[in-house]
């Protein structure tokens, strides 16, 4: 099964935010190419919100280009075998840390948001992953900075995308 498809399977399979999913959707029938960071008119991108193994904490990455807090995520690469393994590829790259489990249950949430040029959305599809006990953080090329924040901390260091994707993955555990 390709990338795209399972894209299409997984969305199909979200039951939340039913017009956004929608637009997931539509998108992806007007773009064949729109798993990818090439297709301009915006690509569906991975990530995942990280929590510590007591579930009191969640791991934000300063970004580098944005600097802003944000969970770990980014484009799919031609060997990701799904949108899950996209998502796991991130948060292990970006975080340093191996061994994270993803939260079972499917996508947390979805949060389409507008880019620079000269691509205009990303349509993101957020997981969650568990650390393993006793995970190490290592800062990658992409991060100015890692830090775990309390729950409570975050809405005071993240937008409003992290603190939804936070609230839903709380929801979930």
């Amino acid at each position: 099964m390709s990338l795209y498809d399972d894209a299409v399977l997984v969305l199909k399979g979200y039951e939340d935010q039913e017009e956004l999913r929608q637009a997931y959707l539509d998108h992806l029938a007007a773009h064949p190419d729109g798993m990818w960071k090439a297709c301009h008119a915006g690509h569906v991108t991975a990530s995942a919100l990280v929590i510590d193994p007591s579930r009191d904490r969640v791991l934000l990455t300063l970004h580098r280009k944005l600097q802003m807090w944000l969970q770990m995520g980014g484009h799919c690469e031609p060997e990701d075998t799904s949108l899950e393994a996209a998502a796991l590829r991130e948060a292990t790259e970006e975080s340093g840390i191996s061994g994270l489990t993803l939260l079972p249950g499917g996508p947390v949430r979805l949060d389409r948001h507008p880019i620079p040029a000269p691509c205009h959305w990303h349509f993101d599809v957020q997981y969650a992953v568990v650390a393993p006990p006793g995970a190490v953080q290592e800062i990658s090329d992409e991060s100015l900075d890692l830090r775990w924040f309390a729950y409570e901390e975050v809405a005071d260091v993240a937008d409003e995308s992290v603190v939804r994707l936070l609230e839903a993955t709380r929801g979930r555990l």
